[in-house]
């Protein structure tokens, strides 16, 4: 009889043997590598009765910090893979999805959990805000690939797959304040007057405002190290060190963290500072891959582990009502938010639909739960919280994992053929 870590540890080979594999294979057909993990980890933990209960409410912090980890990896990615200077015009696409979209999603969520869901005004705000961001995780088949050398080519970076990655980099750390309003609301015993103005004073200006210094500040310092340290044992970019993404990650968000800001949005802007020096170093391609080998790896773990959870119960109570919520957020309120924010913008018609219709929610939805529900009072509503957001996470993965593939492909096809005929083979990628 097997022993279970020895199928643990099988199993882990297996899994980190498909994780390198499986996006080539899957690259032409509508089947997405989350989808697969989700699946694998819901067929084991049904089949192998001795594995343990990967239950997110009872091992709460370990589940917190896990996703925390696989965010904070994936921020840094997503910084480091765009060409695109930050400008308000060059990124207006992401200015409009997170100042527009993104708080029609919530306010739209959090009606839906008051009055089909009857949740209370906390756990409805906590829920909104959780699935509210994009998330920089899974959404990765629709993101930017690896970083360019070529200045020239941050000119021909197509608008869905640059929209989609500085959204997802921006909104995961935007999205905080509205979860702390969540724990306020849930802890709140007074009137509005009392709590309000340091949530706002603390949790939206002076986090957001530490995040964004604390970023530029790490990016800065650790660009010139890498890039022009006068010692060339430290000038890390003729080295090919790429761990040191992590490095740069980690401090970030650590430095940050310890002076209340939120390490989410320094770790984003720290990765696209480091970006702009030195633009077209081959460094942020090696960089890149790092980070991006171990957002997979971690990727691997959650969805088998969410997958796991599922088979488990975690879903246990849901309903047809939650059925419903999940479904009119993502294929519904997702998609005219993403509409009504890009109105009049820079995109086509086709990349707008393309760029409002996938909003993916993933791993950065888990964490803001589990940290919620560690901090705030939501007593007895642990369970139903966990299996509203874990329905939510799983119709993504399956929905924007099938269509994923499909969509892109066809956009990418028609903007060859818009760019052959409008600008020759080469030149600014045209909208669709």
């Amino acid at each position: 009889m097997f022993e279970p870590p020895s199928i643990v540890f099988a199993a882990a080979g297996v899994a980190v043997f498909a994780a390198a594999v499986l996006p080539r294979i899957l690259r032409k057909v509508p089947v997405s590598m989350p989808m697969v993990f989700l699946a694998a980890g819901l067929l084991a933990f049904t089949a192998i009765g001795t594995l343990p209960d990967p239950d997110p409410v009872k091992y709460g912090e370990f589940t917190t910090h896990l996703t925390e980890i696989c965010v904070i990896v994936s921020l840094m990615g997503a910084g480091l893979a765009l060409d695109r200077p930050v400008g308000w015009r060059r990124w207006s696409t992401t200015w409009r999805m997170l100042g527009v979209a993104m708080p029609l999603c919530i306010a739209g969520l959090a009606l839906l959990g008051l009055w089909v869901l009857g949740l209370g005004l906390a756990a409805a705000v906590l829920v909104a805000a959780a699935l509210a961001p994009t998330d920089p995780v899974l959404a990765s088949e629709v993101q930017v690939g690896e970083p360019a050398d070529d200045d020239s080519e941050a000119d021909q970076e197509d608008e869905v797959r640059f929209g989609l990655t500085s959204e997802a980099g921006m909104n995961d750390g935007l999205a905080f304040p509205f979860v702390y309003l969540a724990i306020a609301l849930s802890m709140a015993g007074a009137s509005p007057a009392e709590w309000f103005p340091q949530w706002f004073a603390v949790d939206v200006v002076w986090r957001i405002g530490i995040g964004i210094l604390a970023g530029l500040g790490t990016g800065k310092l650790l660009g010139r190290i890498f890039f022009t340290a006068r010692h060339g044992s430290i000038r890390l970019a003729e080295h090919s060190e790429g761990f040191v993404a992590l490095a740069a990650t980690f401090l970030a968000y650590g430095v940050t963290e310890m002076v209340e800001g939120y390490g989410f949005v320094a770790v984003f802007i720290c990765a696209v500072t480091i970006r702009a020096a030195e633009h077209t170093h081959g460094y942020h391609r090696v960089l890149h891959s790092y980070v991006e080998q171990l957002e997979r790896l971690m990727t691997v773990i959650i969805l088998v582990l969410l997958g796991g959870a599922i088979a488990r119960g975690l879903l246990h109570g849901i309903g047809w009502a939650e059925v419903l919520v999940a479904l009119t957020f993502l294929l519904l309120i997702r998609p005219v938010a993403g509409w009504i924010g890009l109105a009049g913008g820079r995109t086509g018609p086709r990349d707008r639909i393309a760029l409002s219709f996938f909003g993916v929610r993933g791993i950065g939805s888990l964490y803001y739960l589990g940290y919620a529900l560690g901090e705030g009072n939501f007593e007895g509503q642990a369970e139903r919280l966990w299996a509203i957001v874990g329905l939510v996470v799983t119709l993504s993965i399956v929905l924007h994992g099938v269509s994923a593939g499909p969509v892109m492909t066809s956009l990418d096809r028609l903007r060859e053929r818009r760019a052959q005929q409008q600008f020759g083979d080469q030149g600014q990628a045209p909208t669709v």
